[in-house]
């Protein structure tokens, strides 16, 4: 990798009129977006709707996005001083009137404050990071840091800096996995942190299957989140109707969820790319539309309620009396505690994932998991060593779809109570943007992307209203700055020779 410096840099001439258009169109396209979306708001008033425009905050919006998109023009064409010195100054200013009342008073302080364009104290403190980004990444640049390499050459050292994760998550694993064991026993570990944690797992198992379809695979799947929703639906509907454990339905839902994966994957054998895209998502609607209508069975929009709750392996139940079985906390001699079903569904969950990861791990070595990869990279190269890719295909999405059969078996466990509004496309939409981002066939980069994407936005779930927003930032700016996923680098699964090696008497 060679290394830049300022006199390497080709700082053309800069071309203000190309410019000022770039930014205009951005400004047109920022003001086509927002003048429906904030410049009218209902409120209800007594006797009906009363729409409130805001079109000052409309203004607001247009003149940001024209100054910061000549602000990255201006870092795109290596004159990042001018960016420094604005985002600086913008920056001091912004800070000076949002602690305004604590800097000049409350009455001084309410007239100083009520310059700031938007009224949300959450918005305008989001711009103030953004700025305050712009101001570090012109730091950068004017240290020949980030603007002095070439993609291609950022690319490989990100490339290099997945290796290094993938390598000490090798060694370090069991590290975390000690310490993923007594985390429900630590001082921080309350009621919600479990909770979010369950989650967080069931969205890593979640990208786990599907980075079998996708990331090994190469199947682009949309909806992946038909067959959480059989593997729900199996589970509740025999439990609610013939009182079936959780423990005899958890195998029995995989089944149900890979017989749905084979038979999507029979019609779609030929198809690839975008054209598979379309076929499964449509998959997926179908089957929404059918647990939406199909009244007498599914409950329809009603959903299922009463869904049972998992007991201790058949041995215990987590309930304050004992009914059919021994109540836990007497059966251990505990003090009873809401949280000890909670703590079980932890380490479920937990146990789940990993027998999906070490499942996923094992098979890649195997014939069928080379044989992915294989058809990831080139089908018709797949033909002509003999591969079927039917078969191929067909595996890849009835294993994928089982272990979502497995967390939807869980996750309908676990709530109670499921309805069709669990599993609609921005579910698969999830799923695939943690595949995507983490990097397809990362494992560990599927972990960073279910915390970043799931385990972060639900720390801030009071900010109702703009977690959606700082979730599709979030996306935006990790693909413009990593396009192949954060940790996209993927190890061979089998080496001719070893590393730095050769063949034996080559010289």
């Amino acid at each position: 990798m060679t290394t830049m410096h300022a006199s390497d840099v080709d700082v053309r001439p800069l071309d203000v009129p190309a410019m000022v258009k770039e930014a205009g169109l951005t400004a047109l396209v920022l003001f086509g977006l927002t003048i429906g979306l904030v410049g009218f708001e209902t409120r209800d008033v007594p006797g009906g709707v009363a729409i409130r425009t805001r079109f000052d905050d409309v203004a607001a919006v247009v003149v940001i996005g024209f100054i910061g998109r000549i602000a990255l023009i201006l870092l795109r064409e290596h004159r990042p001083r001018p960016v420094l010195i604005g985002t600086v100054a913008a920056a001091a200013g912004m800070l000076v009137l949002l602690l305004s009342e604590t800097l000049f008073g409350p009455h001084t302080g309410a007239v100083v404050k009520s310059l700031i364009p938007f009224d949300d104290p959450v918005v305008v403190w989001g711009l103030f990071v953004v700025t305050v980004g712009f101001a570090v990444r012109a730091v950068f640049a004017i240290r020949h840091m980030a603007s002095t390499l070439s993609l291609e050459e950022r690319d490989a050292r990100m490339d290099r800096i997945g290796a290094r994760v993938q390598h000490a998550a090798r060694l370090i694993g069991p590290v975390l996995l000690a310490l993923a064991v007594v985390f429900p026993f630590t001082p921080m570990a309350d009621r919600q942190l479990l909770d979010i944690t369950i989650l967080v797992l069931t969205y890593v198992m979640l990208g786990w299957g599907l980075n079998i379809v996708v990331g090994l695979a190469g199947l682009l799947d949309l909806g992946y989140v038909a067959f959480y929703a059989v593997g729900a639906y199996a589970f509740a509907l025999l439990g609610t109707t013939y009182d079936i454990s959780f423990w005899v339905t958890l195998p029995f839902a995989g089944l149900m969820a890979a017989t749905a994966g084979v038979l999507l994957g029979f019609p779609v054998l030929r198809l690839r790319g975008d054209y598979l895209a379309i076929v499964t998502l449509g998959f997926g609607e179908m089957i929404r539309v059918i647990l939406l209508n199909w009244y007498t069975f599914t409950g329809g929009p009603d959903g299922i309620s009463g869904i049972p709750r998992p007991s201790f392996f058949g041995i215990a139940e987590f309930t304050r009396r004992a009914k059919d079985l021994p109540a836990f906390h007497e059966l251990f001699g505990l003090p009873y505690s809401p949280i000890q079903r909670i703590i079980f569904l932890y380490y479920l969950i937990l146990a789940l994932a990993l027998a999906v990861n070490f499942f996923t791990m094992r098979i890649r070595r195997l014939p069928v998991g080379r044989a992915w990869e294989a058809l990831r990279e080139d089908e018709i190269a797949c033909r002509s060593l003999g591969i079927n890719p039917r078969n191929t295909k067909l595996t890849a999405f009835g294993i994928g779809a089982m272990f979502a059969g497995f967390a939807g078996s869980f996750f309908a466990t676990r709530q109670g109570f499921i309805s069709p509004e669990s599993f609609t496309f921005i579910e698969s939409a999830v799923i695939l943007a943690i595949v995507v981002l983490g990097g397809f066939g990362s494992q560990i980069g599927v972990v960073v992307a279910a915390i970043l994407l799931i385990g972060l936005p639900e720390f801030f779930r009071e900010l109702q209203q703009y977690r959606m927003l700082a979730f599709g930032a979030a996306m935006v700016l990790i693909m413009l700055w990593r396009p192949a996923g954060l940790l996209a680098h993927r190890e061979p699964t089998l080496r001719l020779f070893p590393r730095g090696g050769g063949p034996k008497g080559a010289t």
